[in-house]
């Protein structure tokens, strides 16, 4: 065979250059996620001429035209050199196999067109084929995955197909022009009437494609709407019908309603709350109520083509959603896939005609979801009402992780029935409001809060120990502390807070709510306090339970009695009354906690009865020993409910008239949080009570939220400093402090300071430096029943029988 030069016919090549570029006009994509595979008929031109052409012009005019066509279609720079390296290594390799292959088997002979040269040209277009297609695979893999490059390769058989009928029609080319030049004629009619039926099939699959999209499109909005996923379905069938890279929904703030926007991304699961397009084109359509449609095929508002400048977006279509007349939002999609596609007018009227259908269901949709959402939140606070915290709480345990807990916190809102009686009910909803948000801005982001009705709140997260629970519920409580101004009116918010945890308090949602609830019962108990569940307060809360109808037989069968501590003045410790204190022996439980069947009695509507039980025991003993020739003052505690009772004060009047006892031996205590609700709704009765004479006294003074200057306003005569304040003085010199703060300020008030919990001689040494006058405790003596309380009398020592170098010592009685 003879040696071919290395170019050969410029003229020839230049007419196979422009066949290649031709011949790649029309090109079939293979979409693969992001990416559009391109398949062309340049292997007609190239079989051609690998036959009549030297090596180096094959590989020229093959590199040539790629850039041409590269360059026509705008494509990045990255890529547009790629594929012109990629042409020239694989048109290179191709040649190589070819030549290599002509000189190995046909050394000495002439190339003719017969099987032998038909295998050569098969190994180099399969060669060229198989090193671009490979070098593909490779990049996707890399850029996008292992995934988008294994689902490339299932495109390989359509890709073969369409080599081996190009590399048939180039092989019929030669053949023919061997014969004749004049056949190129007969190729080209074919080549036109192939271009024609190609365009005729194209349009009617694509019109196919796009009704079949449509009825699915239908069907998805059939489907999907009672479900609660409908924009999840809607988005995505209509950036697989678009063939977009991203499908966005806007739906502008609205009345109720508000703001949504959503995108369903390409290779992305799930829906974005952003989009890659500008918002002026939303704007645009939404302001003048029409289809902004922009792009290098469609052209458009220059002001808004200018807009896609700094994105990486080279189309988009946006078309307003119509209600009615109104428009409620409007659809986009965005970046027709592959580099080599845009969108055209035809796609703005198919997207037009889905926009119409997808504006009518998100219209539906829209009232179906606000439905469910009313049935699942607060009508005041907005919050998540109990069905819908119950939902998330079991869901919450269902997928709990190793290692972590699932908390539930119930905040109970204090005193806010007062609010609602002495404010009114509007005021009362203020509360809870701003109770409400608070919360909502104090929690951490993945907990869900929410209100379970009338003054309770829960929350419920996350958390990786119980401890980490009732250290956030601490947390969150002196956070939403804080004063809450009304008017003219100020009141302080405060919660008592209950906590359970999964799995130790619980496996279900509904006994994890009943067990919160109860954790949050004891807490109240304790004002302000934070109470995590134990068995020991369920059972302790049955046996308040059980405990409702045996009180009232308790009344009847005497099972109650009154127990007395006495008041001791602290320099000369001389008796100068006793407190009354109710205790109940019950003959099965044993002996009941004043705690427990006070609480029954204020549920079960006996606390008026109780209260009178102690008021007539109290003022029965105070006349007897005035009888005996031993005049003591008797102080009652009562229950800040008792103080809303208008006919209480004439109830007091009259028991003094019955049992003939003066009104200033009487003294009522009332603790600082039933003194000082928030309101002025307890001074009346205060007032009236003072009128008669009878003393007042602030109980458990110092654990509430209150200062003495709130106590210039009251009727009160006495403040009793609570216990945890004088047990600590001896250690710890924050509460000597406080204790000296009260007693001092008290004094400059004209108050009397009595000291509660006294039980050491240390104790009662500073109580006496810092001037107080009257104190009561273990070490003078426990409450005591009416008989041992005489035998205490009987054991004080003579005051008169001790030197004047000595104080008179009172014994304690156990």
């Amino acid at each position: 065979m003879a040696v071919r030069p290395a170019l050969g016919n410029w003229l020839l090549t230049l007419v196979l250059t422009a066949a290649m570029i031709v011949a790649a006009m029309p090109t079939i994509n293979v979409v693969v996620r992001r990416q559009a595979l391109g398949t062309t008929f340049t292997e007609i031109p190239l079989v051609v001429a690998l036959y009549l052409l030297p090596p180096l012009s094959v590989v020229l005019a093959y590199t040539v035209a790629t850039l041409l066509v590269q360059l026509r279609r705008k494509l990045l720079p990255a890529k547009l050199w790629f594929n012109v390296a990629l042409a020239a290594a694989a048109t290179g390799l191709a040649t190589m196999v070819y030549t290599g292959l002509v000189h190995t088997v046909l050394p000495h002979q002439a190339v003719g067109v017969g099987p032998s040269t038909w295998s050569f040209l098969l190994a180099a277009i399969a060669t060229h084929a198989l090193v671009g297609f490979v070098a593909v695979v490779a990049v996707i893999s890399v850029v996008q995955g292992w995934q988008a490059g294994r689902e490339l390769i299932r495109a390989v058989p359509p890709i073969l197909l369409t080599v081996m009928i190009n590399l048939a029609v180039g092989i019929l080319i030669i053949i023919c022009l061997k014969s004749t030049p004049w056949a190129l004629l007969l190729f080209a009619g074919l080549a036109v009437a192939f271009a024609l039926v190609y365009d005729t099939y194209t349009q009617f699959v694509r019109q196919h494609r796009t009704l079949a999209e449509m009825y699915e499109l239908t069907k998805v909005i059939t489907e999907s709407g009672p479900e609660g996923n409908l924009i999840d379905a809607l988005l995505g069938r209509i950036r697989s019908l678009m063939q977009a890279e991203s499908a966005t929904l806007w739906l502008p703030a609205q009345g109720r309603h508000p703001e949504v926007l959503l995108t369903a991304q390409e290779g992305k699961s799930g829906l974005l709350d952003s989009t890659p397009s500008p918002a002026a084109l939303r704007e645009a359509a939404l302001a003048r109520q029409e289809t902004m449609a922009v792009g290098q095929r469609l052209g458009g508002d220059p002001e808004l083509r200018g807009a896609l400048v700094p994105t990486s977006l080279k189309d988009v279509i946006v078309v307003p959603l119509r209600s009615g007349k109104a428009v409620i939002g409007t659809l986009e999609v965005a970046n027709r896939l592959g580099d080599t596609n845009f969108f055209r007018s035809v796609d703005v009227t198919v997207f037009e005609t889905v926009a119409a259908h997808a504006a009518v269901a998100l219209e539906n949709s829209r009232l179906v979801d606000r439905l469910r959402h009313d049935a699942y939140h607060d009508g005041l606070t907005k919050l998540p009402n109990r069905r819908r915290i119950l939902g998330a709480l079991a869901e919450a345990a269902r997928i709990r992780a190793p290692g972590e807990v699932v908390a539930l916190l119930l905040f109970d809102v204090d005193r806010l029935r007062q609010v609602n009686e002495s404010l009114g009910h509007a005021a009362g909803d203020r509360v809870l409001v701003e109770v409400a948000d608070r919360l909502r801005g104090c929690t951490p982001s993945a907990a869900l809060v929410g209100r379970v009705g009338g003054d309770e709140f829960l929350v419920t997260l996350r958390l990786e120990s119980v401890e980490a629970a009732v250290e956030l519920a601490g947390q969150l409580r002196e956070q939403i502390r804080d004063e809450m101004a009304f008017d003219a009116l100020t009141l302080d918010v405060d919660t008592a807070v209950g906590v359970v945890v999964h799995p130790d308090h619980g496996s279900d949602a509904a006994t994890l709510l009943q067990r919160v609830d109860v954790a949050a019962t004891v807490a109240k108990s304790v004002p302000g306090s934070v109470q995590l569940y134990s068995p020991a307060l369920e059972s302790r809360s049955l046996r308040r339970l059980g405990l409702a109808g045996d009180l009232r037989r308790a009344f009847d069968s005497g099972e109650l009695e009154v127990f007395y501590q006495p008041k001791v003045t602290l320099r000369d410790r001389r008796l100068v009354g006793v407190e009354c204190l109710a205790r109940w022996e019950h003959p099965t439980q044993g002996t009941v906690t004043p705690e427990d069947f006070v609480a029954v009695a204020e549920h079960t509507g006996q606390l008026d009865r109780l209260t009178e039980f102690v008021l007539r025991e109290g003022l029965r003993r105070s006349r007897d020993w005035a009888l005996g020739g031993h005049s003591l003052a008797v102080a009652v505690n009562l229950s800040a409910r008792t103080l809303i009772d208008a006919h209480f004060p004439d109830r007091v009047r009259e028991l003094l008239d019955e049992h003939g006892v003066p009104a200033q031996l009487l003294t009522l205590e009332i603790t600082e949080a039933g003194v000082l609700d928030g309101t002025d709704r307890p001074i009346p009765t205060l007032r009236r009570l003072r009128d008669l004479g009878v003393r007042l006294s602030v109980d458990d003074f110092g654990t509430g939220n209150s200062s003495l200057a709130h106590l210039r306003r009251l009727p009160v005569n006495e403040v009793k400093v609570d216990r945890s304040f004088v047990q600590g003085m001896a250690t710890d010199p924050g509460d000597l402090a406080i204790v000296n703060a009260v007693v001092t300020l008290s004094q400059q008030f004209g108050l009397t300071v009595v000291a509660e919990g006294v039980e050491s001689e240390l104790t009662l040494e500073l109580l006496l430096d810092i001037g107080c006058e009257i104190g009561q405790g273990f070490l003078f003596s426990r409450p005591l029943p009416y008989e041992r309380l005489e035998a205490w009398f009987g054991a004080q020592a003579d005051p008169e029988s001790i030197s004047n170098s000595e104080l008179p010592r009172l014994r304690v009685v156990p």
